[in-house]
């Protein structure tokens, strides 16, 4: 995981002990955990042929610009919009999943 992205969550107060970026092959694996959604978040991998996920979960896209290809002064700044969007859309996605119960 990207330095910048752990010491951003740090700072929100989110545990980021245990945390590791995972290949998609670890959820392709027989004895893997089915999943109900995947989302895929950056720009580049919306065009991308995704792999076939076991239990066949929801899929969707959240257009979120790469804060880690921002370098210099600007990279802080990305990463706090990064997040902002994503805090956003997780929230308003967990409300409708707790209204459609």
């Amino acid at each position: 995981m990207h330095p910048a992205a752990l010491q951003l969550l740090a700072e929100r107060g989110l545990a980021v002990e245990g945390y590791r970026s995972k290949s998609w092959d670890e959820f392709a694996a027989p004895d893997a955990q089915a999943l109900d959604v995947v989302i895929s978040v950056c720009d580049n991998a919306e065009g991308e042929v995704c792999p076939i996920w076991p239990g066949k979960p929801a899929r969707m896209h959240w257009s979120i610009p790469d804060p880690a290809a921002v370098e210099g002064e600007g990279q802080r700044q990305a990463f706090e919009e990064a997040f902002r969007d994503l805090h956003e859309r997780i929230s308003d996605f967990l409300a409708v999943e707790k209204t459609s119960d």
